[in-house]
Protein backbone atom coordinates (compact mmCIF):
# COMPACT_ATOMS: atom_id res chain seq x y z
CA UNK A 1 0.00 0.00 0.00
CA UNK A 2 1.87 3.02 -1.01
CA UNK A 3 2.65 5.98 1.35
CA UNK A 4 1.76 9.06 0.79
CA UNK A 5 3.62 11.73 2.33
CA UNK A 6 2.28 14.08 4.91
CA UNK A 7 0.46 16.90 4.06
CA UNK A 8 2.15 20.14 5.55
CA UNK A 9 -0.27 21.40 7.86
CA UNK A 10 -0.82 25.25 7.35
CA UNK A 11 -1.34 28.24 9.93
CA UNK A 12 -3.26 30.94 9.89
CA UNK A 13 -0.75 33.65 9.41
CA UNK A 14 -0.38 35.59 12.25
CA UNK A 15 0.09 39.66 11.77
CA UNK A 16 3.38 41.21 12.03
CA UNK A 17 4.33 43.26 14.40
CA UNK A 18 2.46 46.89 14.25
CA UNK A 19 -0.63 45.23 11.66
CA UNK A 20 -3.69 45.07 13.91
CA UNK A 21 -6.02 42.28 14.02
CA UNK A 22 -8.60 41.96 11.73
CA UNK A 23 -12.25 42.41 12.80
CA UNK A 24 -14.93 40.43 12.04
CA UNK A 25 -16.66 43.70 10.88
CA UNK A 26 -13.75 44.64 8.90
CA UNK A 27 -15.04 42.09 6.57
CA UNK A 28 -17.46 43.07 3.61
CA UNK A 29 -20.65 41.39 3.54
CA UNK A 30 -21.36 39.48 0.76
CA UNK A 31 -23.86 41.63 -1.71
CA UNK A 32 -26.92 39.01 -0.87
CA UNK A 33 -30.46 39.74 -2.69
CA UNK A 34 -33.02 40.48 0.43
CA UNK A 35 -36.10 38.28 0.37
CA UNK A 36 -38.31 39.45 -2.11
CA UNK A 37 -36.91 43.02 -3.00
CA UNK A 38 -33.50 44.74 -5.07
CA UNK A 39 -30.47 43.52 -4.01
CA UNK A 40 -29.33 45.61 -0.83
CA UNK A 41 -26.78 48.19 -1.33
CA UNK A 42 -24.68 49.93 0.99
CA UNK A 43 -26.31 53.56 2.06
CA UNK A 44 -24.73 56.67 0.64
CA UNK A 45 -23.83 58.89 3.16
CA UNK A 46 -24.80 62.57 2.08
CA UNK A 47 -22.92 65.69 3.70
CA UNK A 48 -25.80 68.17 5.63
CA UNK A 49 -25.03 71.30 4.13
CA UNK A 50 -23.30 73.97 6.87
CA UNK A 51 -25.36 76.81 8.04
CA UNK A 52 -23.84 80.06 7.23
CA UNK A 53 -23.17 82.63 9.96
CA UNK A 54 -26.33 84.09 11.76
CA UNK A 55 -27.13 87.93 10.81
CA UNK A 56 -27.07 90.00 14.06
CA UNK A 57 -29.84 92.50 14.63
CA UNK A 58 -29.64 96.43 13.49
CA UNK A 59 -28.47 98.33 16.41
CA UNK A 60 -30.97 100.87 17.62
CA UNK A 61 -29.97 104.27 17.03
CA UNK A 62 -29.35 106.31 20.68
CA UNK A 63 -32.04 107.93 21.68
CA UNK A 64 -34.30 106.46 19.40
CA UNK A 65 -37.26 104.67 21.39
CA UNK A 66 -37.92 100.84 20.72
CA UNK A 67 -41.17 100.43 18.69
CA UNK A 68 -43.83 99.19 20.45
CA UNK A 69 -47.58 99.62 19.63
CA UNK A 70 -49.34 102.79 19.13
CA UNK A 71 -50.60 104.78 21.80
CA UNK A 72 -54.36 105.39 22.07
CA UNK A 73 -55.36 109.13 20.82
CA UNK A 74 -57.58 110.46 24.09
CA UNK A 75 -60.43 111.75 22.89
CA UNK A 76 -60.71 115.36 23.86
CA UNK A 77 -63.06 115.88 26.91
CA UNK A 78 -65.61 118.59 27.56
CA UNK A 79 -63.84 122.08 27.86
CA UNK A 80 -64.30 123.48 31.73
CA UNK A 81 -64.82 127.18 32.06
CA UNK A 82 -62.31 129.04 33.30
CA UNK A 83 -62.24 129.77 36.77
CA UNK A 84 -64.31 133.14 37.86
CA UNK A 85 -62.15 136.23 39.24
CA UNK A 86 -62.72 136.55 43.42
CA UNK A 87 -65.16 139.25 43.70
CA UNK A 88 -64.14 142.20 45.87
CA UNK A 89 -66.25 143.28 48.92
CA UNK A 90 -67.36 146.52 48.72
CA UNK A 91 -68.35 148.23 52.09
CA UNK A 92 -69.21 152.24 52.39
CA UNK A 93 -69.44 155.08 55.25
CA UNK A 94 -72.09 157.53 54.79
CA UNK A 95 -69.68 160.86 55.23
CA UNK A 96 -69.44 164.54 53.87
CA UNK A 97 -66.02 166.07 52.73
CA UNK A 98 -65.10 167.00 56.55
CA UNK A 99 -65.87 163.87 57.75
CA UNK A 100 -64.55 161.60 55.68
CA UNK A 101 -60.65 161.82 56.92
CA UNK A 102 -61.91 160.83 60.28
CA UNK A 103 -64.04 158.41 59.72
CA UNK A 104 -61.22 156.34 57.56
CA UNK A 105 -59.46 156.43 60.29
CA UNK A 106 -61.49 154.71 62.63
CA UNK A 107 -62.13 152.07 59.57
CA UNK A 108 -58.41 151.55 59.57
CA UNK A 109 -58.26 151.03 62.85
CA UNK A 110 -61.48 148.52 63.20
CA UNK A 111 -59.48 146.66 60.23
CA UNK A 112 -56.21 146.87 62.64
CA UNK A 113 -58.11 145.81 65.48
CA UNK A 114 -60.02 142.84 63.62
CA UNK A 115 -56.51 141.01 62.71
CA UNK A 116 -55.32 142.72 59.18
CA UNK A 117 -51.90 143.34 58.38
CA UNK A 118 -51.13 146.86 58.17
CA UNK A 119 -48.85 145.86 55.31
CA UNK A 120 -52.03 144.90 53.28
CA UNK A 121 -54.11 148.23 54.03
CA UNK A 122 -54.06 151.42 51.36
CA UNK A 123 -55.14 154.52 52.06
CA UNK A 124 -56.36 156.78 49.23
CA UNK A 125 -57.56 160.68 49.25
CA UNK A 126 -59.48 161.79 46.54
CA UNK A 127 -58.95 166.00 47.78
CA UNK A 128 -56.28 167.31 50.41
CA UNK A 129 -53.61 164.73 51.59
CA UNK A 130 -54.01 162.86 54.43
CA UNK A 131 -52.25 164.33 57.16
CA UNK A 132 -49.43 161.15 57.99
CA UNK A 133 -48.99 161.22 54.05
CA UNK A 134 -47.83 164.62 54.45
CA UNK A 135 -45.56 164.21 57.30
CA UNK A 136 -43.98 161.08 55.68
CA UNK A 137 -43.26 163.01 52.12
CA UNK A 138 -41.77 166.08 54.75
CA UNK A 139 -38.32 163.70 55.08
CA UNK A 140 -38.50 163.06 51.12
CA UNK A 141 -39.98 161.58 48.12
CA UNK A 142 -37.62 158.58 48.56
CA UNK A 143 -37.80 157.45 51.77
CA UNK A 144 -41.84 157.58 51.16
CA UNK A 145 -42.18 156.15 48.42
CA UNK A 146 -39.78 153.14 50.15
CA UNK A 147 -41.88 152.69 52.63
CA UNK A 148 -44.57 151.72 49.82
CA UNK A 149 -41.89 149.28 47.97
CA UNK A 150 -41.49 147.79 51.79
CA UNK A 151 -44.81 147.03 52.73
CA UNK A 152 -44.76 146.73 56.23
CA UNK A 153 -47.05 149.52 57.58
CA UNK A 154 -50.30 151.30 56.49
CA UNK A 155 -49.61 153.20 53.14
CA UNK A 156 -51.89 156.76 52.53
CA UNK A 157 -51.57 158.24 49.72
CA UNK A 158 -53.43 160.13 47.05
CA UNK A 159 -56.16 158.34 44.80
CA UNK A 160 -54.35 159.38 41.59
CA UNK A 161 -50.97 158.54 41.93
CA UNK A 162 -49.38 155.95 39.19
CA UNK A 163 -48.00 153.35 40.99
CA UNK A 164 -49.00 149.91 40.40
CA UNK A 165 -49.47 148.93 43.59
CA UNK A 166 -52.30 146.47 44.80
CA UNK A 167 -53.39 145.51 48.57
CA UNK A 168 -55.67 143.49 50.40
CA UNK A 169 -57.75 146.21 51.78
CA UNK A 170 -57.87 149.67 50.39
CA UNK A 171 -59.62 153.11 51.71
CA UNK A 172 -61.06 155.50 49.87
CA UNK A 173 -61.67 158.89 51.46
CA UNK A 174 -63.58 161.51 49.45
CA UNK A 175 -62.24 164.54 51.48
CA UNK A 176 -63.05 166.74 48.61
CA UNK A 177 -62.26 167.37 44.83
CA UNK A 178 -65.32 167.17 42.09
CA UNK A 179 -67.61 164.52 41.96
CA UNK A 180 -66.32 163.56 38.13
CA UNK A 181 -63.02 162.84 40.26
CA UNK A 182 -64.83 160.68 43.20
CA UNK A 183 -66.03 158.72 40.43
CA UNK A 184 -62.81 158.18 38.86
CA UNK A 185 -61.29 157.86 41.95
CA UNK A 186 -63.77 154.91 42.92
CA UNK A 187 -62.81 152.90 39.85
CA UNK A 188 -59.12 153.45 40.61
CA UNK A 189 -59.79 152.07 44.06
CA UNK A 190 -61.74 149.00 43.09
CA UNK A 191 -59.07 147.87 40.85
CA UNK A 192 -56.26 148.28 43.78
CA UNK A 193 -58.53 145.92 45.80
CA UNK A 194 -57.65 142.16 46.35
CA UNK A 195 -60.72 141.54 48.95
CA UNK A 196 -62.19 144.52 50.66
CA UNK A 197 -63.11 148.21 49.32
CA UNK A 198 -64.04 150.51 52.14
CA UNK A 199 -65.50 154.22 50.81
CA UNK A 200 -66.14 156.91 53.51
CA UNK A 201 -68.56 159.49 51.43
CA UNK A 202 -69.87 159.64 48.28
CA UNK A 203 -67.98 157.82 44.95
CA UNK A 204 -69.11 155.03 43.29
CA UNK A 205 -72.92 154.08 41.41
CA UNK A 206 -74.71 154.30 44.98
CA UNK A 207 -73.02 157.61 46.07
CA UNK A 208 -76.13 159.38 45.72
CA UNK A 209 -78.01 156.88 47.97
CA UNK A 210 -75.83 158.16 50.70
CA UNK A 211 -75.77 161.58 50.41
CA UNK A 212 -79.00 161.71 52.49
CA UNK A 213 -77.49 160.52 55.89
CA UNK A 214 -74.71 163.13 56.12
CA UNK A 215 -74.07 165.06 59.25
CA UNK A 216 -74.70 163.72 62.67
CA UNK A 217 -76.20 160.58 61.82
CA UNK A 218 -73.17 159.04 59.24
CA UNK A 219 -71.49 157.54 62.46
CA UNK A 220 -74.28 154.86 62.21
CA UNK A 221 -72.95 153.69 59.27
CA UNK A 222 -69.29 152.85 60.88
CA UNK A 223 -67.38 149.51 59.42
CA UNK A 224 -68.67 146.36 60.83
CA UNK A 225 -65.56 144.33 60.45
Amino acid sequence: MPVFPEEPEIHESLPGPGVPFPRESDAQAPNTPAIGGAPATAPSTVAAPVPGPRQAPRPVPPGAAEPGPPRPIPKPGPRLPAPAAPQVEVRRIAAGPAQALDLADEAVDQLLDSGRDPGQILVLTVGEAHPWQQHEVSFGEERYWAQLAEGGDVFYADAKFGRQVRREVVVLVVNGGPAARAVEAYAEALGRATALLVVCGDAGPAAGAARGRRGAGARSDRLKV
